[in-house]
């Protein structure tokens, strides 16, 4: 499987997570600190946005802030949250198809990074939301190993500064052998047995 598979199947486990998410639990914590499962959605949301565009090397707007509703769920009734992000999601993953989307440079929100690293990242971010969203809802998710290992991969890159900027707890202790995913859960700051 390469990156691109990988990616499209991060993708595809956050928007089914999306889908199956009862929008009378939106309300309810979720194991992403400070974030309810309505801020996980989009969240969600706002990577497929941040995914397409870095992948398209389409300009940023600068008025676009993560923490703002996701420029395309404002307006947009929550029932229909989940085909926005499906139409998103979707537009995001066909991008990254392309090889040349891996390639050089790409814009991270505004910010100049390799584009291989952004995928990576993106790959990371997806399934570890999916898993936020599905605990927080009394799910799972279903991660295969090779993604898993891709997914510890992107957090094990991401780390560093994600407890410097603080969207990263401090890395949870699992066993040594666990799955590669639970061990991105722990890395990333989150307890793979998290429940509500």
């Amino acid at each position: 499987m390469d990156s691109a598979d990988q990616l499209r199947q991060s993708i595809d486990l956050a928007v089914a997570t999306i889908r199956d998410a009862d929008l009378a639990r939106f309300d309810d914590p979720s194991p992403c600190a400070d974030y309810t499962v309505r801020d996980v959605v989009n969240h969600l949301a706002f990577g497929f946005l941040l995914a397409h565009r870095s992948g398209a090397r389409e300009p940023w707007d600068p008025s676009w802030n993560g923490e703002d509703r996701t420029p395309y769920l404002v307006g947009l009734p929550e029932e229909k949250w989940a085909q926005g992000c499906a139409d998103e999601a979707a537009a995001a993953a066909r991008v990254w198809t392309d090889p040349s989307a891996w390639q050089g440079e790409a814009s991270m929100g505004g910010a100049a990074m390799p584009a291989a690293a952004i995928g990576s990242m993106m790959t990371a971010e997806f399934a570890v939301h999916a898993w936020d969203l599905a605990a927080a809802t009394g799910r799972s998710v279903d991660v295969p190993e090779a993604l898993g290992a891709a997914v510890l991969e992107g957090v094990l890159a991401m780390a560093p500064s994600g407890r410097e900027g603080g969207w990263f707890g401090p890395e949870v202790t699992v066993a040594a052998d666990a799955p590669a995913f639970h061990r991105a859960l722990a890395a990333s700051g989150r307890d793979p047995r998290w429940t509500r």
